[in-house]
């Protein structure tokens, strides 16, 4: 039940389509990498493009067809499949010439790898059976999709009906990578949606085969042991098991940003580390009590349970720590691959204005739909477009995909926050109330932050592929974690993957900190701005809930300087400094006044 890797790390989701078809490019040397399948529109898209790249024949699946969402999905995710399985097979015939993908292959293997062992030995032998085993031996990177289940619109028909709940957006997605013949792992990300984990139980390649073996699998993106825990034993009583909980940094990470309670990645990690094996026995125990109870096939030893770690990893010793000190069985790494055109798709002005960013350029934003931060990129063209239009009076944006559409304020159908169509009648809202100036512009800027996320993140791909976007929609969005200003440049592959495994260095000579470190930085930056915004309307929830991430964060230095971390000396000032920070931030006693 062993998932084989060639690999220690991941390249996780990023947006839309600047992973969107990363499997074709690394898959084949070995690399896993996962795909957002949300926007059926681009996927559909995308599989023309390869399709016709690769001399195949191209169907469109119109939107008149029956569950074409779930259709594209399935038909895309399908012809990636293919054309990575021929890449491997063509790989297996290639010489061992410099340049070839056979050679690239094991060139990029970690010296730790068994197989890279083999393949340097066999350099001085050439012993010819060797080199067959070599050959029969190289695997693809998983070819993983990621769904982010709270986003799950109502779909409806052409005469404005609302279709069943099976085809709304996360349940049809999650049918088109079922159907789909992909032997991977679906990531479910940004929190809990009972209708689509109950909606799992619909797919049998869900659930274990005659060998005990599961053809697709279930990870959950988690920010604490405490969710890992609750999902994972809802799913257990469904007789569904998590072959993996990829651990997220709840702020130093990209895209959305779940914060936690102030809990932190190390002494979440270390909870994980202790209490894993527990986990592991009570979830499998009610799994297998479930599928006996159903009557169906089930596991004749408990499945592998991996737990790995992303957000904020910059250096090979930070990858090495979370691996040894952890015991975690694999790393993402997200952000710094933007800047790697072999294996991401970022249009080349954005990926120019990466290159050259600095700190000050990364933020946390409330960009969002979804109301949820969002890490945000100053120099994207969406952002200089978005203020374009609150300059020329026209806020807001044209709502074509409606994906994030969540909002009933105005309308029976809900619609977009970041759209022109909420935002016109929320600044016509409070225009009527005739505030201060000051107050007016704080709230203004509130409705006006929101940016369609849509279209902007998933524009680059179409315009590296040489596809106009429709409505003339050119803006990009982009949403790198804080990690990437500290990597400043173009990368090849190699270069990032050696930098990795600590075979070469390319920081740039910015001051990085220590990730731990640095994320709680962020930490304490949050908490004092959530304390800004509350101290006016404090109530004894908040109190209690700001006391607590107070507390955690405190909890987290003392952590922290029992770690025993590669140039711990270093991050000792550092941490004494954060100590200060927190400490100094007073949160008011409501509890005491009205005792």
């Amino acid at each position: 039940m062993s998932k084989k890797l060639a690999h220690s790390f991941h390249i996780p989701v990023m947006g839309l389509g600047f992973t969107i078809d990363t499997p074709i490019k690394v898959a084949h040397l070995g690399i896993s990498s996962v795909i957002s399948i949300m926007d059926d529109h681009l996927v559909e898209e995308m599989r023309e493009v390869h399709a016709k790249a690769n001399g195949r024949e191209f169907s469109p699946i119109l939107k008149t067809e029956a569950d074409y969402r779930a259709k594209r999905i399935q038909a895309y995710l399908n012809l990636v499949n293919d054309l990575v399985n021929e890449k491997m097979e063509s790989m297996r015939h290639q010489s061992w010439e410099a340049g070839t993908d056979l050679y690239r292959y094991f060139e990029l293997l970690p010296e730790t790898s068994l197989l890279k062992q083999t393949y340097l030995s066999w350099l001085l032998t050439k012993d010819e059976s060797v080199e067959n085993y070599l050959r029969e031996s190289i695997i693809p990177g998983s070819i993983d999709v990621n769904i982010m289940s709270k986003v799950n619109k109502t779909n409806y028909s052409k005469d404005g009906e609302a279709l069943e709940k099976e085809f709304a957006d996360a349940l049809s997605a999650l049918r088109g990578y079922a159907m789909s013949n992909l032997q991977s792992s679906v990531i479910f990300s940004a929190g809990y949606n009972p209708l689509l984990y109950s909606y799992i139980e619909q797919f049998e390649d869900f659930f274990p085969n005659a060998q005990g073996a599961l053809k697709k699998q279930i990870i959950l993106k988690v920010s604490d042991f405490r969710s890992a825990l609750t999902q994972g034993k809802l799913l257990a009583k469904k007789g569904l098991w998590i072959s993996e909980f990829r651990i997220e940094s709840g702020l130093n990470c990209g895209g959305h940003a779940f914060a936690t309670d102030g809990l932190l990645l190390g002494p979440i990690l270390e909870e994980f580390k202790s209490s894993r094996n527990d986990m592991k026995q009570e979830l499998f125990d009610m799994c297998q009590k479930v599928l006996t109870e159903k009557g169906g096939l089930n596991y004749s030893e408990i499945p592998e349970m991996r737990i790995t770690v992303q957000g904020g990893i910059g250096t090979s010793e930070e990858n090495e720590f979370l691996l040894d000190h952890y015991q975690t069985q694999g790393t993402g790494w997200g952000s710094p691959f933007l800047l790697v055109p072999e294996a991401t798709n970022v249009d080349e002005a954005t990926l120019n204005a990466l290159a050259t960013a600095e700190e000050s350029d990364y933020y946390m934003s409330h960009a969002s739909p979804l109301g949820v931060p969002f890490n945000n990129f100053r120099k994207s063209s969406s952002e200089k477009q978005r203020l374009e239009r609150i300059e020329k009076g026209r806020p807001g944006s044209p709502c074509n995909l409606e994906y994030l559409s969540t909002n009933t304020e105005f309308t029976e159908k809900p619609i977009c926050t970041a759209s022109r169509q909420y935002q016109h009648a929320k600044i016509k809202e409070l225009e009527a109330q005739n505030l201060p100036k000051n107050e007016f512009r704080t709230l203004f800027d509130k409705i006006t932050e929101k940016a369609c996320l849509c279209t902007g993140l998933g524009t680059s791909v179409l315009k590296n592929h040489g596809i106009k976007p429709k409505h003339h929609l050119n803006s990009i969005a982009i949403c790198p974690g804080p990690n990437l200003a500290y990597f400043s440049g173009v990368y090849s592959l190699k270069e990032m993957v050696d930098h990795i495994y600590g075979r070469i260095n390319i920081l740039n000579t910015n001051n990085r900190p220590n990730l731990f470190v640095k994320e709680l930085g962020l930490y304490v930056d949050y908490l004092k701005n959530e304390l800004a915004e509350s101290v006016e309307n404090m109530n004894v929830k908040q109190e209690r809930y700001l006391k607590t991430f107070k507390q955690n964060l405190l909890a987290g230095v003392e952590y922290y300087k029992s770690l025993p971390f590669p140039n711990w000396n270093d991050m000792l000032p550092d941490l004494k400094q954060m100590e200060s920070r927190i400490e100094a931030l007073v949160i008011p006693s409501l509890e005491r006044n009205m005792a």
